[in-house]
Parts: C-alpha cells; sequence; structure tokens
C-alpha cells in the first residue's frame, strides 16, 4: 500500500509539473512570437519561421524560471490534496505532513538533475540553432569580431578604411598585446599599431606603451606614442559578451570541456557563473518546494490558502530579485563570484529548514 501511496504522490506532482511548464511554455510561445515577427517583417521568410523558431527558442528560457514553476507546482499539489481531503486519508496510511514534504522536495530535487542531464543538451542544442538562425538574417559583414586559444580578432569596415584588429583575451577592461593594421580599399597597408595594451571600457579605446608603423617611400617607419587612441564601435561590453554567452552550451558540455573552453580563451569568471548557475538548479527546485510547503500545510484552515499562497508567491518574486542582486555583486567584484551564486541557496536554505520544523502536523 505505501508504494501505491509513493506513486501516486510522485505521479500526481509530475503531472502539475508537467501542465504548469506547459502553460508557461505557450504563454512564452505567444509573448516571443510577436517579437519574432516584428524581426522578420521586412525579411521574405516563410510564414511559419517565426513561430518555429519561437518554440525552439521557449525551453531555454523555461529553465532559467524552472525554481518559479516548481513553486506554482508544488504549491498546487499541496493544496489539491488538502481540499480533496486526501491529506486526512496520506495521515491515516502514517504520511505526516513532514514526510509528504520530503517525497516531493526529493522528486523536486531529482527533476533539477535529470533536466541538467537530459534535458538540457536538447534546449542548448535548440537555442544554438536559434541563435545561428538569427544572425544568417542579422549579421553585419562590416564587422566581424572572433576568437580561439591565439587571442581576439575583430574587423572593421569603415568608410575610407579596412581595420583588422588582433589581440589577447580582455583582461577587466584592457585588452593586451594588441595589433592593429589599417588597409585602404585595396588592401594595402596605411598603417600598423602596435600597443602593450587597450584600454576598452569605451569607444574610444585608450592604447599604452604605442608604436605606429606607416610606409614611407616603400620603408616601414616606426613611431613610438606613450598614448594613442581609435575610435571602434567595441567597447568592454560588447567584447566581453562574447566571453560569456554559454546559453548554446549545455551542462555536460560545460564540464566535460572545460579547460579547452578555458584555452580557447573563454573567461574563467563567466565560465564559473554559467557551470555554478546550472549546479544549484536541483537545489533551487528542491528549497522552493520547501518554500511551497511552508505557505501551505502550516495551517488547517481553508480561508488561509489564498493569502498564504500570495505571501508565497511574493517571498518567491523576492527570492528572485535576491538572486539577480546577489549575482550582481558577483559580477562587479563586491562579493566572490561563486559565494554570490550559492548566498541565496544558502539564505533559503536556513529560512526553509525554520519554516519546514514548524509545518503543522494536527
Amino acid at each position: 500500500m505505501k508504494k501505491i501511496i509513493l506513486n501516486y504522490l510522485i505521479k500526481n506532482f509530475i503531472k502539475k509539473f508537467f501542465i504548469v511548464t506547459f502553460v508557461a511554455y505557450c504563454f512564452g510561445v505567444i509573448l516571443n512570437l510577436f517579437e519574432e515577427i516584428e524581426f522578420f517583417k521586412n525579411i521574405n521568410v516563410n510564414i511559419f519561421t517565426p513561430l518555429i523558431l519561437t518554440s525552439i527558442y521557449i525551453p531555454s528560457m523555461i529553465i532559467k524560471i524552472l525554481p518559479f514553476i516548481i513553486f506554482i507546482s508544488s504549491t498546487w499539489f499541496m493544496l489539491s490534496i488538502r481540499n480533496n481531503k486526501d491529506l486526512l486519508t496520506l495521515k491515516i496510511f502514517g504520511y505526516s505532513n513532514l514526510k509528504i514534504f520530503f517525497i516531493l522536495a526529493a522528486t523536486s530535487f531529482m527533476l533539477g538533475w535529470l533536466i541538467l542531464i537530459l534535458i538540457n543538451p536538447i534546449s542548448s542544442s535548440m537555442s544554438k540553432y536559434y541563435e545561428q538562425t538569427k544572425s544568417n538574417y542579422s549579421r553585419d559583414i562590416d564587422h566581424l569580431v572572433t576568437f580561439n586559444k591565439n587571442g581576439l580578432w575583430i574587423k572593421e569596415n569603415l568608410p575610407d578604411k579596412q581595420r583588422i584588429i588582433a589581440a589577447a583575451k580582455p583582461e577587466g577592461f584592457n585588452i593586451l598585446d594588441v595589433t592593429i593594421f589599417h588597409l585602404d580599399n585595396k588592401s594595402n597597408l596605411i598603417e600598423k599599431i602596435v600597443a602593450k595594451k587597450a584600454n576598452v571600457k569605451k569607444n574610444n579605446w585608450q592604447l599604452s606603451n604605442v608604436i605606429v608603423y606607416k610606409p614611407v617611400n616603400q620603408i616601414i617607419k616606426g613611431k613610438k606614442f606613450e598614448s594613442y587612441e581609435i575610435e571602434s564601435i567595441y567597447n568592454y561590453e560588447k567584447i566581453n559578451s562574447l566571453f560569456k554567452n554559454f546559453d548554446t552550451m549545455s551542462f555536460l558540455d560545460l564540464i566535460t570541456r572545460y579547460k579547452f573552453l578555458l584555452d580557447s580563451g573563454y573567461n574563467k569568471t563567466f565560465l564559473n557563473q554559467s557551470l555554478h548557475t546550472m549546479l544549484s538548479l536541483p537545489f533551487f527546485l528542491f528549497l522552493m518546494t520547501a518554500l511551497a510547503s511552508i505557505f501551505t500545510m502550516n495551517t488547517l484552515r481553508k480561508s488561509d490558502n489564498f493569502k498564504l499562497t500570495i505571501l508565497g508567491l511574493i517571498t518567491c518574486v523576492l527570492t528572485f530579485y535576491f538572486k539577480d542582486l546577489s549575482l550582481a555583486l558577483g559580477q562587479t567584484d563586491r562579493i566572490p563570484l561563486i559565494l554570490a551564486i550559492w548566498a541565496p541557496v544558502i539564505a533559503l536554505s536556513f529560512f526553509t529548514f525554520i519554516g519546514v520544523l514548524q509545518i503543522n502536523e494536527k
């Protein structure tokens, strides 16, 4: 009998989780579809292209809001078993509020790992296809940028010349060992600029320890400058975005290719941020189930259901704000980044631990 009850709890909880996820997916498709239609309005594409791209883009967004989905699913499930008098039946067979909570929380925790291992690779591949397809329609051939294990490479087509920049990967607001080639429209060298470093915080790059080489009567002559300035469409924010976009990379890829990604030029800070954010997901799902339990199982009066559910939703939203705030502090080096990612998990663990102990056992 206990095995049947256990299967009943898990099966119905997962059923509600899938329903909430499907509703969130549909809302996401509807909202994002307008954006895709706007993007393609002046482009000759198949009428179904915006819908297809929206459909493959939303799963990656769903994973980002999974803690909120789990909270709603847990709240719905716990209120349903209370209102249908199933809770009394479960208690007759020895299932206390606390035991029910641990079954649901453990299920949420396992769902988190299954999603990371099985679903995340699929959603990452879909997100990669989405990004590649969109870039094919919006690519600016005049301005290209890429990087590999040898460093950063930028191409800019200016009104009267072409610029090619080669440099090491960024360190803070600077890029090191910078070499800049200016070519005319026939690809003849106009000048070559070599700098020890360039501050790229703004679009006006400030170069330090500079040598400018120019051809004079078919002889290349160099002139030294302590500082030099060039203007580029690229700044710190645009360049760094290349080193922190891991939406198209799965959890398994991050783990198995971690060293390769570092050697390829990816920023270690952003790699750790993405990896630890994914690692924290199962723990967040566990804690969101705990949070839902506190606000739905801590009273026997049905009249309190609405009030406590609203209070739980507010707490859930505040948790997301705290998570974003903590991450922002980590990204600006106010606190260690790893601590910033796990601080909301730690804080929520203390809060839910106290709350779960108070779950009404009447």
